[in-house]
């Protein structure tokens, strides 16, 4: 069956620097890749849900280049409100059909396995809110409505609300005609997103949305009516989707090692 994982936010920035002057993203996100590189079985494919970049800025894509080239299996990327769509096509090699969509918008459609992935673009090119714009959700639409082969969105800005107000203040502008689309879609079997930097689990027009953690910080969960977000630096993770015989199934993995495993019957053959 096929496997797929996702990771978001990696934040990259040029060498030497931290994200917000504390957050090593740089190392954070060489881990991950070290730990997707370790997984048995290896993924069908990595998806990275936008935000490569943290600026952007051209070192910022040659350090996801160099990233995404340690992999052993391929890459699929989207851009997210950090990103730069030119700079991603005229740097990034090897990550998916990316020079494909609408103007400056990046969308493709690919065959992993059984499955089929639906990359769409959020960016806007700079303000921090997203939005799919009508020439895509028809072009979502149409690709839909062509295919009832099991289906993943991958998309940056996710189409819910999260209970975070300073995260849904800058959200997806269009999410209720991309919400009206896949309900008529019933084999969508999953949305993932990214941006928000938490594990959040939801309902779309009646299919699961899964929102990935970041590689690197997380937002803090404030569930207040405060506008100040603040980030906090628990531990980074990551999605496997795995294709079962019953739908598709989603594993939240930990980058970093911790004590483990253990049998749970250890001490029932002990004579004391």
């Amino acid at each position: 069956m096929t496997l797929i994982a996702q990771i978001t936010d990696l934040h990259l920035r040029p060498r030497g620097l931290a994200c917000y002057r504390v957050s090593e993203t740089n190392m954070l996100a060489g881990r991950a890749i070290a730990t997707l590189n370790a997984l048995d079985p290896q993924p069908d494919a990595v998806v990275i849900t936008g935000d490569l970049a943290d600026k952007p800025d051209p070192h910022e894509y040659e350090g996801v280049q160099r990233l995404v080239n340690r992999l052993k299996v391929p890459v699929y990327v989207i851009p997210g409100n950090h990103d730069s769509t030119r700079m991603m096509r005229e740097i990034l090699t090897g990550v998916g059909p990316i020079n494909q969509g609408t103007g400056d918008k990046i969308h493709y459609a690919v065959e992993i396995g059984g499955l089929r992935l639906v990359a769409l673009d959020t960016s806007v090119g700079g303000p921090p809110h997203g939005t799919l714009g009508d020439a895509q959700l028809d072009w979502l639409d149409a690709t839909l409505s062509a295919n009832n082969m099991p289906t993943l969105i991958a998309m940056h800005h996710p189409p819910a609300v999260t209970g975070l107000k300073h995260m849904d203040g800058i959200g997806l502008t269009d999410s209720a005609a991309f919400t009206e689309i896949v309900a008529r879609h019933p084999h969508v079997e999953r949305i993932m997103c990214g941006h928000v930097h938490r594990t959040i689990i939801t309902s779309v027009g009646g299919r699961v949305m899964t929102l990935a953690p970041s590689t690197g910080h997380q937002v803090n969960l404030d569930l207040s009516d405060r506008d100040d977000g603040q980030f906090i630096m628990e531990p980074p993770a990551f999605f496997l989707h795995q294709q079962m015989e019953t739908g598709v199934v989603s594993h939240l993995a930990y980058v970093e090692a911790y004590p483990g495993p253990f049998p749970f019957y250890a001490d029932e053959n002990v004579s004391w």
